[in-house]
């Protein structure tokens, strides 16, 4: 394929990852708050409502990731076939006219079940578009700009249009922006051959025990789903801390824009570095930012408004340095397990590292809601100080634990930069 059409269907699919995150930003953002705000759910219920959906939603991840390694579908195919099934259950999701817990969490359940059917074969193949490092972390690069401008628009839309004509308007709006576009990639992006492991195994426990021992796919899971819960906790408590701390209810959808845009704009600047230095040092150089700008935020006696946005905008370009490096490091270890003499696990590779990372951000939601419930915390109401001090804590400690955690992780993985040519000469 001549150069200038490989880059243009690069940057066809990596907008893919605009669709996704439509979905993927209106939960991690809006759908606990959602629960707790507009259908009055008790926060301890919203929070488990949210941990049991999340941990469907990582089994999900494990079962299509299972189901794609071994079938001979190809993955534009199976993209092609989610599309509109995932989009429906979306807006069912925020359709609901009701409070029964069971209900609110069977929606999310099927939402999720599809999401993960849909994701992970178009994550996989990702490890079919290149072997190069360079191509593979440009194409990071390209997803999570396409994944932040979503966030973007996510977090000032969302809100806009749920106050203007309500929430199951506003999933209808998401839903028609993104079933479009996923049928376009699907349709549009071409699928090399797909590469068949050398030795299949017979079951999903050995394909299990292949990736555990992947030293490089262990450590990235570890540090992926620390950087990543930091992340969620910052970003869904955002809106609490302005609404309930700073008595500025409109700072937090403001913020959480400001920080998706920044994240936007940076990204060709951790692109770059991560090509240059390679993913794992970029990764520990992101981690270094956030820290800086947790301390400092924590260090300030009576923060203003613009104050914390600064703060919570470096915090957020932290973050973005985190994703590009997971997504550039992450079809390494596939390469990385099978040039170590196992076989090669692709699509459950990617869908086992989902599960890590939504069991990670079920706990993040459930943290969030069992602190809440323990301070007190009436949703609509002036907070008493000590739900203050929860809300403000939470959202800086949290993240600034989880960090120094997948620090620890990288500086164990083997190597941040490599070839597959590379790593059979070592």
């Amino acid at each position: 394929m001549p150069r200038g059409e490989a880059n243009a269907s690069l940057v066809l699919f990596a907008s893919g990852d605009f669709a996704f995150n439509l979905y993927w930003q209106s939960i991690s953002l809006y759908l606990l708050f959602f629960y707790i705000d507009v259908l009055a759910l008790p926060p301890v219920t919203a929070g488990l409502v949210f941990m049991v959906g999340t941990v469907w939603d990582g089994v999900a991840d494990l079962v299509a990731g299972a189901v794609a390694e071994r079938a001979r579908v190809s993955y534009r195919r199976l993209v092609a076939w989610g599309s509109v099934p995932l989009g429906l259950a979306f807006m069912a999701m925020f359709a609901l006219p009701t409070q029964a817990a069971i209900w609110v969490l069977l929606a999310q359940m099927l939402f999720r079940t599809f999401y993960a059917f849909t994701n992970i074969p178009y994550s996989a193949w990702t490890t079919q578009l290149s072997a190069e490092p360079a191509v593979r972390t440009l194409l990071a690069g390209l997803r999570m700009m396409f994944g932040a401008a979503a966030a973007a628009l996510i977090a000032l839309g969302m809100p806009a249009l749920a106050a203007a004509y309500g929430y199951p308007t506003a999933a209808m709006v998401v839903a028609m922006i993104a079933i479009p576009l996923m049928l376009i990639v699907a349709l549009k992006v071409p699928e090399p051959h797909r590469r068949i492991a050398p030795i299949i195994p017979s079951s999903l426990g050995q394909q299990g025990a292949a990736l555990l021992r992947n030293r490089a796919f262990v450590t990235l899971n570890i540090a992926a789903a620390a950087g990543g819960a930091a992340a969620a906790l910052l970003g869904q408590s955002v809106p609490y801390y302005f609404r309930y701390v700073m008595s500025y209810p409109a700072g937090g959808p403001q913020v959480l824009a400001a920080m998706s845009v920044a994240s936007t704009l940076v990204l060709p600047l951790w692109t770059l570095l991560a090509t240059r230095t390679g993913a794992r040092i970029t990764w520990l150089i992101a981690a270094l930012l956030g820290l800086i700008g947790l301390a400092t935020l924590a260090g300030q006696s009576k923060e203003t408004a613009m104050v914390a946005l600064a703060l919570m905008v470096t915090i957020s370009i932290a973050f973005a340095g985190f994703n590009l490096a997971a997504w550039a490091l992450l079809p390494d270890t596939v390469d990385w397990g099978e040039a170590q003499g196992d076989v090669r696990v692709e699509a459950l590779a990617f869908g086992a590292f989902a599960f890590v990372q939504k069991i990670a951000l079920a706990l993040t939601g459930l943290a969030i809601g069992a602190a809440y419930g323990a301070s007190g915390f009436v949703a609509g109401t002036a907070q008493v100080p000590v739900v203050a001090t929860t809300i403000r804590w939470l959202m800086l400690g949290g993240p600034a634990a989880l960090i120094m955690v997948s620090m620890l992780a990288m500086l164990a993985h083997p190597r941040g930069r490599h070839t597959l040519r590379d790593i059979r000469l070592t």
